[in-house]
């Protein structure tokens, strides 16, 4: 979308979802064969991964992986945080499908590290509560990072701490989930789950998969 044709008012917004959703509707009796698995989907769905990713409009999970629908069981979060909703729906996806892939998908750029960063170099940054609450979350796979990058007196090199922490959160999310819930650690420890932690480039468009 570009500046010229991006909405100027939330209504203006609205239309193009309908006018979206009308040719989404369309499109159904096409060729394409992920429209016309949907039939199939209205009373079930079987999602081969389960994907905790950020809210962010740039990181379309199932574009970026090239699933269709009833694919993917996606939850979205900023930041890709975990908390007990999210880890509640990660149990139900894969406890009632037998989803047996958890994917923690962070990216580059990252709106919501990149506001906990700010407020490590600048203590003084004021978010809502609501957000900083979000930022709390991200607060400990940072502070160490932010506490070695000053150890030996030089500025901080805000860009390389955020690309550290980025990893280093996603990190964080997939030991959340491996530890904090034990329906899920049961799981994975009997190896009917996996799950793992992953980095999306912005630029490139590539996923890469982290080491545990």
């Amino acid at each position: 979308m570009t500046e010229d044709t991006r909405p100027k008012t939330g209504q203006e917004a609205l239309t193009l979802l309908k006018e979206g959703n009308e040719r989404y509707v369309d499109s159904l009796s096409n060729s394409d064969p992920s429209m016309q698995r949907r039939p199939g989907l209205v009373n079930d769905q079987d999602p081969l991964a389960i994907i905790l990713g950020c809210s962010d409009a740039r990181v379309p999970v199932e574009i970026v992986f090239d699933q269709g629908l009833g694919d993917l069981f996606v939850i979205r979060v900023a930041g890709n945080v975990v908390a007990p909703s999210q880890i509640g729906s990660i149990e139900f996806a894969a406890e009632k499908f037998n989803t047996q892939l958890v994917v923690v998908l962070g990216h580059s750029h990252c709106g919501a590290v990149t506001a906990c960063v700010e407020t490590l170099i600048k203590p003084e940054k004021y978010y809502s509560p609501n957000l900083q609450s979000i930022v709390d979350r991200i607060r400990p796979s940072v502070y160490n990072l932010h506490e070695l990058a000053t150890a030996n007196g030089h500025d901080v090199d805000a860009d390389e701490l955020i690309d550290r922490s980025i990893r280093a959160n996603v990190r964080m999310s997939v030991s959340q989930l491996k530890h904090g819930s034990r329906a899920l650690e049961d799981l994975t420890s009997s190896g009917q789950l996996l799950i793992v932690g992953a980095e999306y480039d912005v630029d490139t468009g590539k996923v890469r998969f982290l080491d545990s």
